[in-house]
């Protein structure tokens, strides 16, 4: 489980594709304390480290993940939002987050305002997500909280800290996004379901 409160920003410095997988080695601050099989959150995707030095780790996408992400769009030098797995002693500062993308998303508007950006996302809505207002939702591991909802679509108010502390700086309009809906969201959709 994650948080959705990021805790770095690496960079992509090798990707290598192995039959239908895709061997993702990103430079980080955290790359010294990570360990071989531990789970981190990338860009919201949970990967496990499959290798390190002092510098990076290398984690594996399979095909199931970059169908359904936006990890096939990576290049050499972009950069990942990375979240290391929750503390269950420690405080919940984000949302519950699963690290299990549940779509992508399509940035359809970018607005800056004086000290915050305003960023519009429309999905596709017949997978059976949805949003509410107040609610939360990650979008590229990032745990937001959802400022306009609509039937097709939604927006998050960015401050400062996160603009410039994770790669939403990045995200312009076309952009794709992961998206993890709200885990109690989900249930009470699948519960109305019935």
């Amino acid at each position: 489980m994650f948080t959705g409160i990021i805790e770095t920003l690496g960079e992509v410095i090798a990707l290598e594709q192995v039959h239908g997988n895709l061997h993702i080695t990103i430079h980080s601050s955290i790359a010294a304390e990570l360990k071989i099989d531990q789970s981190v959150a990338h860009n919201g995707i949970c990967m496990t480290v499959i290798a390190l030095d002092h510098h990076s780790h290398t984690v594996t996408a399979i095909e199931e993940t970059l169908s359904k992400t936006n990890l096939h769009a990576l290049k050499v030098g972009s950069l990942i939002n990375l979240e290391r797995c929750m503390s269950l002693n420690g405080r919940l500062d984000g949302h519950l987050v699963q690290g299990h993308v549940d779509q992508t998303a399509t940035c359809v508007s970018r607005q800056e305002l004086q000290g915050s950006w305003i960023y519009s996302f429309e999905y596709d809505t017949t997978k059976g997500n949805v949003t509410v207002e107040k609610g939360s939702i990650t979008v590229n591991g990032i745990s937001l909280t959802v400022v306009n909802s609509q039937a097709e679509g939604f927006s998050v108010a960015i401050i400062p800290y996160t603009y410039e502390n994770t790669n939403i700086k990045q995200v312009q309009v076309g952009s794709m996004v992961n998206l993890e809906f709200d885990i109690i969201g989900k249930y009470v959709a699948r519960l109305m379901l019935k």
